[in-house]
Order: structure tokens, then sequence, then C-alpha cells
């Protein structure tokens, strides 16, 4: 993230993010979200089994 931080000030923007949090946010609903539904939106850190990392050769084993 740092890279994007020198990029933006070298052009003189600067990083934002919100000033506070949504009223209408309802920390339940965010916590079940989280529980339930990220884990199948997120996905495998790492692949089940080795292979190649080229998208034009196949795996040489």
């Amino acid at each position: 993230m740092q890279g994007v931080a020198a990029l933006l000030k070298r052009h003189g923007w600067s990083c934002q993010g919100p000033a506070r949090r949504a009223i209408e946010r309802d920390e339940n609903v965010v916590v079940g979200w989280v529980k339930e539904t990220w884990p199948s939106v997120e996905g495998p850190w790492r692949r089940s089994t080795p292979g190649s990392s080229s998208r034009t050769r196949p795996d040489p084993r």
C-alpha cells in the first residue's frame, strides 16, 4: 500500500477513508455475514495440489 500512497502523494492526491461509520450499520448483521458468507467468497489461500504457474504449459509431472 505504501507504493500507492507515494504515487497519490506525488500527483497531489491523498489516501482517503470514511470519516465515520454509517448510522444504519447493524453490527449483528455484519458479524453474521462475516461468519456465513465471507468464507465462501474469500476462497482458499493455497492450491490443494501442486501445479504450474504457467498458463500456457501444463504441469510436466
